[in-house]
């Protein structure tokens, strides 16, 4: 398999997955820009809304056929494919889930660092097989953008907002006893100079060595759209408030590029991108997720059960932490499959030099 998606699909998918999203989280963006200078706080239900529906839009759907992926990337999809990846879920999620109730402040920092990586791969896709990014030929050019795309989302609304960051954090430790005072340094202004400054160096260095390989011959487009992107990211992280800036791009942004990489492996799926066909190939896709994903929320209800601080109906702060240490425990094992996609797609394959 290759990172390569047919000219047709591409088209299809940049018309209704890369372009919408650039101009969701733009016009979030600006909303957010024009109340902040009036001096207008968002509704707390507009906060959580993202967050809310991604259970059952795009957001915990987009991990849902992760048990069809080993088979469409191989022979066929069989019983022992799918037993497989049942067996990678059950281990790795029991053993996630356990941890956060021995080490909560532990589990959640991994969390994050897990995030980062996750979100960073999936831009990574993307940039090679939507944008054909050729900008970025080694792995550790590669390994550069994902540090930049992952770091983004999980680390400037910790710069830029750093109170709200840490009552994320407290509220999901605190649903098992613990607090977030072994956090205080990521919070104070040493840390957040450390995250700003190391991202913004990233971010520089990212584009002057994709200039470079332009200026060798790589083509100038999917760079100016990479940059676009970045810059793009750093503005809506820095002005929207995290909850509702993390919930619109885990739904419009990361989930929606991974779904477009799911259809381009389903042969149905793909057929209807190629025929421009976006509806019936997203429907395709649905069908597929709704099993697991409606199977995936007895495990939010497992955990209400289980976890010392259950919180209450009214309570959205707690029930965003329950639902992100939820979320936690199934991107473990997601990423995992992810990985192995990208393994297969030679995601991290350095291009040969043509002689």
């Amino acid at each position: 398999m290759a990172v390569a998606v047919a000219p047709a699909a591409r088209r299809t998918l940049t018309r209704t997955v890369v372009r919408p999203s650039w101009l969701a989280l733009g016009a979030v963006a600006l909303a957010a820009a024009a109340g902040s200078a009036v001096g207008a706080d968002l509704p707390t239900v507009v906060v959580y809304a993202p967050f809310a529906l991604s259970v059952v839009v795009l957001g915990l759907p987009h991990g849902a056929v992760d048990h069809l992926v080993p088979g469409r990337l191989g022979d066929g999809v069989t019983v022992r494919s799918v037993l497989w990846v049942a067996l990678v879920y059950a281990a790795l999620m029991a053993a996630y889930a356990a941890a956060w109730f021995v080490v909560p402040t532990a589990s959640f920092v991994f969390f994050v660092a897990l995030t980062l990586f996750h979100w960073g791969q999936g831009d990574v896709y993307a940039l090679l097989a939507l944008d054909d990014a050729e900008h970025l030929p080694t792995t550790a050019e590669r390994g550069l953008a994902l540090l930049v795309r992952g770091g983004l989302p999980m680390l400037a609304p910790l710069v830029a907002f750093p109170g709200r960051y840490r009552e994320v954090a407290l509220a999901a430790v605190s649903l098992f006893g613990a607090d977030a005072a072994a956090l205080a340094p990521l919070f104070s202004p040493t840390g957040r100079l450390a995250a700003a400054g190391g991202l913004f160096a990233l971010s520089v260095l990212g584009l002057v060595a994709g200039g470079l390989r332009v200026r060798a011959g790589a083509p100038r487009t999917p760079l100016l759209v990479d940059a676009g992107e970045v810059a793009l990211l750093w503005v809506y992280f820095a002005v929207v408030p995290p909850i509702l800036a993390v919930g619109v791009y885990f739904c419009l942004w990361h989930a929606l590029r991974h779904v477009a990489r799911l259809l381009v492996v389903s042969d149905e799926a793909s057929d209807a991108l190629a025929a421009g066909d976006a509806a019936a190939a997203l429907g395709r896709f649905a069908r597929d997720a709704a099993p697991l994903t409606a199977v995936s929320l007895l495990l939010f209800a497992g955990l209400w059960v289980a976890v010392p601080n259950a919180p209450g109906a009214g309570d959205r702060a707690g029930l965003l932490g329950l639902y992100l240490v939820g979320i936690a425990v199934l991107t473990l094992p997601h990423v995992v499959v992810v990985t192995w996609m990208d393994h297969r797609q030679g995601v991290w394959r350095p291009r040969r030099r043509e002689s």
